[in-house]
């Protein structure tokens, strides 16, 4: 879109917060970057430039603007909704696989070499790998810095940054303010003494947002010791790379307020993607619904509740493990197989407040188990054991950088993993927003009622108007439904 200069313009004089995240505007007047909504007074036309990324601007000399701080904008929905080189390498560089593993670790995912996909993203981004992951680490440098009380080397190391110097010197150069300027400047800074690892967060989201079907889907779903609902949030335990968390998450009007409670704060930047895809906070939902509505027998229904998300996951194994034992049994029964899973095999971790016990167990956890010892019918039992033998040796690779349609051709090459399974895996673990259920008893009904076809075949061709969104309308043709996870938990 940053090419589209008339257009941009006009998002910008217009401060249209929808287009937070899909690009960034350079003032050369200035030499600050900002986000389209930015409260300033629009520059002239000429005066702007405008670049796909934060680390584009930053790579052109820009600082980030201390009003609009554009660094907090949504994540562009294009890394979701694309399964491209780019797009998969983007969603790689938020979970920290530079950070961890270096650009030869990226490439070695993606399965290109180093120097395509620095071409590629180059090309595209106006910055590589390196850069973008730069860019992220100054991100989360800031909010440890204006969120904790921790010693600056400590968050030099814990954001990711070889040397103090280095986080010094990019904090400056990204934010005109030295990191001790930035602690100083942070409105209701968290005092010393605070509890190490604690931290609350604003993420942020495009406008509407509907958190009945999403929070009430977590809440319904919810696994006893690994997840809960507690005081108007949802609360779960996370697998993290350098060690565990837990984190709290309430809905508001115009944010979700996250408490993270972390092991060791090199997660933190891994942590907040994951929440972030968990709720689908980057999605763009004017586009999706302004298609969907353009459906008559959809039309009311989004006029009704619109914004409303795909519930997602922190760990796509974990989900794909659950979708299993979820089948053809209730949503209580699969919450009581998982839940005697994660008593049996999950990791012990510590809550502070209480009522979280584990870590949902790992696929090697879950693949030394004795089938004998299973509660299922022995066709479940042969799916279940084939699968997180898969996902433990690595034959089937569910992550972010997974190709999509191959990874659903694997699952569905897999004994007693049919259609639906694999289907309800892509939407929710796989993050694919086309993914469809034209066979799910819950979305036959809600065609029938609506007038739409109820047969699978004739439903999936209705519905080829729904593209690339199918798997919201999927959300809002579960919402006629009276069932729990279609609402806000009281």
């Amino acid at each position: 879109m940053h090419t589209d200069t008339e257009r941009c313009v006009r998002a910008v004089r217009s401060k249209d917060a929808r287009f937070d995240g899909w690009f960034f505007t350079a003032v050369l007047t200035t030499g600050v970057y900002c986000r389209p909504s930015c409260p300033a007074v629009p520059p002239k036309p000429g005066n702007m430039t405008f670049h796909p990324s934060a680390a584009a601007c930053q790579q052109a000399g820009f600082r980030a603007c201390k009003r609009c701080r554009p660094d907090t904008s949504p994540g562009s929905p294009e890394w979701n909704l694309r399964a491209d080189l780019t797009a998969r390498a983007m969603r790689l560089i938020a979970d920290g696989v530079v950070d961890r593993e270096g650009i030869p670790g990226l490439a070695a995912r993606l399965g290109y070499s180093t120097r395509q996909i620095e071409r590629q993203l180059l090309a595209e981004l106006g910055a590589g790998p390196l850069a973008l992951a730069r860019a992220q680490r100054a991100h989360t440098a800031r909010l440890l810095v204006e969120t904790t009380a921790l010693p600056m080397a400590d968050i030099a190391f814990a954001a990711g940054f070889a040397s103090v110097r280095t986080f010094n010197d990019t904090v400056r150069e990204v934010y005109a303010l030295s990191p001790s300027e930035l602690r100083t400047r942070a409105p209701g800074s968290r005092p010393a003494g605070t509890a190490p690892g604690a931290l609350s967060l604003r993420l942020p989201f495009r406008t509407p947002l509907n958190p009945d079907n999403l929070f009430g889907h977590l809440a319904a779903t919810a696994v006893p010791g690994v997840e809960e609902w507690r005081d108007g949030a949802y609360r779960r335990t996370l697998r993290l790379p350098y060690g565990h968390g837990v984190v709290a998450l309430t809905p508001n009007p115009d944010h979700i307020a996250c408490r993270l409670t972390l092991g060791d704060l090199r997660d933190l930047t891994v942590a907040i993607s994951r929440c972030r895809r968990l709720l689908d906070l980057d999605a763009d939902p004017t586009a999706i619904d302004d298609q969907l509505r353009a459906d008559p027998l959809l039309a009311p229904l989004v006029g009704k509740a619109p914004g409303r998300r795909v519930p997602r996951t922190v760990d796509e194994a974990e989900f794909a493990v659950r979708a299993v034992l979820g089948q053809q049994v209730s949503t209580a029964a699969a919450r009581t197989h998982a839940a005697r899973l994660v008593v049996a095999h999950g990791d012990p971790v510590d809550d502070p407040e209480g009522g979280l016990t584990h870590l949902f167990p790992s696929p090697g956890a879950l693949a030394a188990v004795d089938p004998e010892t299973l509660a299922m019918p022995r066709t479940r039992r042969t799916t279940f054991t084939t699968l997180v033998s898969r996902l433990a040796d690595g034959s089937v690779n569910l992550g972010v950088e997974c190709d999509r349609d191959e990874t659903r051709a694997r699952l569905l090459a897999l004994p007693g993993l049919g259609p639906w399974t694999a289907d309800v895996i892509a939407m929710r673990a796989l993050g694919d927003p086309d993914a469809f259920l034209p066979t799910d008893l819950g979305i036959r009904r809600a065609a029938a009622g609506l007038g739409l076809p109820s047969t699978p075949a004739a439903l999936t061709a209705r519905a080829a108007a729904w593209r690339p969104w199918r798997a919201y309308a999927v959300q809002y043709l579960w919402a006629t439904d009276s069932h729990p996870v279609n609402f806000l938990p009281v």
